[in-house]
């Protein structure tokens, strides 16, 4: 495993794990997905993605394969948010933290790939 895929399956674990946390009942996250236009439900649900996308890239730190599932279900969720601010009309500047976060996932969901097949 490369030291760029150890630090960023860091990074994104806890951040996805921070963030995920917070979709459980954070006033902000709750406001946020009011204002996307999707139910408490979606909310909650898209937390627990987020939950379990950092469980696996940080597992992936010792067992081969998960970080590449991880990281295909951060790009996947990220895709999501991106298509959210593009419904709602965002500009760009809000779309950047996804790009961001997709873009990372990618690169962790790359190098990790071959393990998948081990």
């Amino acid at each position: 495993m490369s030291v760029l895929s150890i630090v960023l399956q860091v990074i994104l674990g806890l951040g996805f794990l921070m963030f995920g946390l917070m979709k459980f009942g954070s006033k902000q996250m709750v406001e946020g997905f009011k204002g996307y236009g999707y139910p408490g439900a979606f909310r909650v649900f898209t937390g627990l993605i987020e939950v379990i996308a950092a469980g696996l890239v940080i597992a992936g730190l010792w067992i081969d394969g998960l970080a590449a599932w991880g990281g295909l279900l951060i790009v996947v969720t990220m895709i999501g948010a991106i298509l959210t601010h593009i419904k709602i009309k965002d500009q760009l500047k809000q779309m950047l933290m996804p790009i961001i976060l997709l873009i990372l996932g990618l690169v962790v969901f790359l190098i990790n790939y071959g393990s998948l097949f081990v």
